[in-house]
């Protein structure tokens, strides 16, 4: 009679599936902890809600070789400093906006997204909204009126209206501003701010 080798038999491979099973689910549990510590906002790389109260800038870091988020001063969105709940709840509201919405069809967040319409990962920046007196209520005409407040910059697509409310014009504006305070390790690349820097 011939005998099986161990690592051929039927025992060592069942056994073999439970130890890799167990350990990759265990890996799993500790990468998704750590993920969650780096991308929960008020941590090091992400910025509490509040900063939607900040100025909000980037500058070329010679280390890093690439743009670092650069957040100084108060610039409160539409006049007025929101504490964290408020702020929490604005940048919230932006937030499921833009996914009732279903903005990622043509936008790219955090490099999710499609690349139809411009990138909205550092919109809050992008120079073509003016300076940081008018950008806000730049922005909310736009979003409540794309037809008549059109930026297509000769690429002819343009925004269908989508019946976005003024509450909601305003979070969107959070969520953009907040969302440009990330640290991203310098994405999207080539981008000029407002700043210009």
């Amino acid at each position: 009679m011939e005998h099986t080798p161990f690592w051929a038999s039927t025992s060592f491979w069942k056994k073999t599936a439970i130890w890799v099973t167990a350990g990759s689910f265990l890996l799993l549990i500790v990468l998704t902890f750590d993920t969650m510590s780096k991308v929960t906002a008020g941590t090091g790389r992400v910025p509490d809600y509040t900063v939607i109260n900040k100025r909000i800038d980037y500058r070329f870091d010679d280390k890093k070789h690439h743009s670092m988020p650069v957040i100084e001063g108060d610039a409160p969105l539409f006049g007025r400093i929101l504490n964290e709940e408020e702020a929490e709840r604005l940048v919230t509201l932006g937030k499921k906006t833009i996914q009732a919405k279903n903005c990622m069809n043509c936008h790219t967040l955090l490099g999710n997204g499609a690349y139809y319409a411009p990138d909205l990962t550092k919109a809050w920046l992008d120079p073509a909204w003016g300076g940081e007196a008018v950008r806000p209520m730049l922005m909310k005409m736009f979003l409540m009126d794309p037809v008549a407040n059109a930026r297509t910059y000769g690429s002819g697509r343009k925004m269908p209206n989508l019946g976005i409310t003024e509450q909601e014009a305003e979070g969107i504006i959070a969520f953009l501003k907040w969302m440009s305070a990330i640290d991203t390790n310098g994405f999207p690349y080539n981008f000029k701010t407002a700043g210009g820097r």
